[in-house]
């Protein structure tokens, strides 16, 4: 569905090339008024600040709100784990779902990052990418609430995904943060010294592709 590979690319790090297609984005959201109930209409707020915003300008904004501001994380399962250890087992699970369908997630990014979980979900028929889509909506609708509390038109976009989902989204409870005394408490340092959560989640840094899923590493987004 084009619709959200739409939003996956707006979601991404402000850049020349897709900035420049604007308008075909949101011909293309459009389009698709029948599925996304007119979505392009709904995200007008972004699609204006997008379009009349100097590149510099739109990156520093990008950078502070989604980058530097924990709340606005565009990584799903940082709000439901944190840094526990329970966050890289959801994303080898996560991973295995991108694999399924030979979808390439060898990108800079990790495979829950939500513009590359939208781009997987605009290759898949609309009732499987939409089943998809409750499963995260939890998160999704937590931080598009978060944006429009702090007056982003990127809120647009989670509130156009949270209308879109088959599942009426419930309100997360905050994810476990550990410090590192108590995670040395509770595990202690690693066979090899290492203390735990300087590499929360080491296991998806070195998990590959299967051989017969390997294709071209996709381009980083940013």
């Amino acid at each position: 569905m084009k619709t959200f590979k739409v939003i996956s690319i707006l979601l991404t790090y402000p850049e020349v090339d897709w900035l420049a297609a604007l308008p075909e984005l949101q011909a293309a959201l459009a389009a698709e008024a029948d599925f996304n109930g007119e979505a392009a209409a709904r995200m007008a707020p972004l699609f204006t600040q997008l379009r009349e915003t100097s590149l510099i300008a739109l990156q520093e904004s990008y950078v502070a709100t989604f980058d530097r501001n924990p709340s606005h994380s565009l990584h799903l399962f940082e709000h439901i784990h944190g840094e526990s250890r329970d966050r890289g087992s959801a994303m080898i699970d996560l991973l295995e779902e991108y694999w399924k369908h030979d979808f390439d997630a060898s990108a800079a990014e990790l495979p829950d990052y939500v513009p590359l979980f939208l781009e997987f979900l605009s290759l898949l028929p609309s009732e499987e990418a939409l089943a998809l889509l409750g499963d995260a909506v939890h998160v999704l609708a937590t931080i598009g609430r978060k944006l429009d509390a702090n007056g982003s038109p990127y809120a647009t976009a989670f509130q156009v995904l949270e209308a879109l989902s088959p599942v009426v989204a419930q309100e997360l409870t905050e994810p476990p943060v550990h410090d590192m005394d108590e995670a040395m408490e509770m595990f202690g340092p690693t066979m090899d010294g290492v203390e735990p959560l300087m590499n929360p989640i080491p296991q998806v840094s070195v998990v590959k592709m299967p051989v017969s899923h390997r294709q071209s590493a996709a381009a980083p987004t940013h």
